[in-house]
């Protein structure tokens, strides 16, 4: 094994390693990062389509968000990247009356856990959004203090933040296994080398679960895919993030906005899931997304679509993360599952994790860890995963 010893390694320059990595560094604990790509958030980051919110029905990931939001609106000011934040809020749209129930029942657990969100009338909605399609229109949700942010601006930002106060990086590197002996970590192994340590965070998204397995672990964490797209920029003309949640078939929900730039991003939810790790995209998915969008806001159906593609979304059974230490494996830290969410929850995770390992972990850091930990059942499913 290499001589180096760094006090921690984060496995993933993504979404959840990257802020994970720098928080750790303003703590001045030595981190090293091991990523098996040609640099910061080429894998599953760069797919991501931007939106940040808060607004989910699990109090950990609207806590965990809340903390995401506050570092993403004020980085331009606190460090002079910009990342084309935007504070567009979310708006997830009712037409029908079981939509209609279950968000009304959903705002007072979001509201408990002190996300800014309100019902608005179908009236209202139609001021915020006035090309919306009317009919049947009755009402949803806003939580005007969500937004979105550019995946690879932000993924950059970070690694020059993480890269000023000392952390070092291995990109084009893979790691072949976390080296144990007894019961903890000592190090871990790559393709290049190996370097020493007592502490290894998982943050390697939709591979993730080998690397657990290396170290006598399991999580169950099952990456399927889903396909995004991007317009040609149009001059502004909507704010926010549109969620439509009702079914149809081959998709659970889809949701759009128009991003700083001017071009409207878009991505739908397949269902069934398309389970495994192929990422080329597909002929179905454009058709799809399109006549759903068009018929939610018919403005859309003169712009023109610039490119597709597809990402992996890290599964777990209930649609929540898995974070903490392991109860087996000492040294062993969970960041993985993030179901999709990394991106928004990245900065919110990363924060908690360094804390934890600091051992500076708060009441509130504790009560999102008990919800996250990874020796819960896995029974039930997010409502607004």
């Amino acid at each position: 094994m290499s001589a180096q010893a760094f006090d921690a390694i984060v496995i993933g320059a993504g979404s959840v390693g990257l802020p994970t990595a720098l928080f750790l560094a303003e703590a001045g604990v030595s981190t090293l990062v091991i990523d098996q790509f040609a640099g910061p958030g080429q894998g599953s980051n760069k797919a991501a389509i931007g939106g940040i919110r808060a607004t989910h029905s699990a109090p950990a990931k609207i806590r965990l968000c809340l903390e995401s939001l506050r570092i993403f609106s004020t980085w331009e000011k606190s460090h002079g990247d910009a990342i084309e934040w935007f504070q567009g809020g979310y708006v997830f749209v009712a037409y029908r009356e079981q939509e209609e129930r279950s968000l009304e029942e959903l705002l007072k657990i979001q509201q408990s856990y002190g996300l800014n969100i309100r019902w608005l009338d179908r009236d209202e909605i139609i001021a915020l959004v006035p090309d919306i399609n009317r009919e049947g229109l009755r009402g949803g949700t806003y939580s005007p203090e969500d937004g979105s942010a550019s995946p690879m601006m932000s993924a950059a930002a970070f690694y020059r933040r993480a890269v000023e106060l000392g952390v070092q990086f291995r990109f084009g590197e893979r790691v072949t296994g976390i080296i144990r002996r007894k019961n903890g970590v000592v190090g871990v192994r790559t393709d290049k080398g190996g370097y020493a340590t007592e502490t290894v965070i998982n943050a390697a998204g939709a591979w993730a679960r080998p690397l657990a397995q290396s170290v006598g672990l399991d999580t169950p964490v099952v990456p399927d895919s889903h396909e995004a797209g991007i317009t040609e920029p149009v001059a502004r003309f909507f704010d926010t993030m549109l969620v439509d949640i009702r079914p149809t078939e081959g998709a659970r929900n889809y949701y759009f906005y128009q991003h700083k730039p001017g071009g409207i991003v878009f991505c739908i939810t397949p269902d069934p899931p398309i389970v495994g790790t192929d990422r080329r995209e597909t002929s179905v998915y454009l058709p799809m997304i399109a006549n759903r969008m068009v018929g939610l806001m018919p403005k859309l159906a003169n712009i023109k679509v610039r490119r597709t593609w597809r990402g992996l979304y890290p599964m777990t059974p209930d649609g929540a993360p898995v974070l903490g230490w392991s109860k087996t494996v000492e040294g062993y830290v969970h960041a993985e599952g993030m179901c999709g969410q990394g991106y928004m929850l990245g900065p919110g995770v990363g924060a908690l994790l360094s804390r934890m390992v600091r051992g500076a972990d708060s009441a509130e850091d504790k009560q999102i860890l008990e919800e996250l930990r990874p020796t819960r059942e896995f029974g039930g499913e997010e409502a607004l995963k």
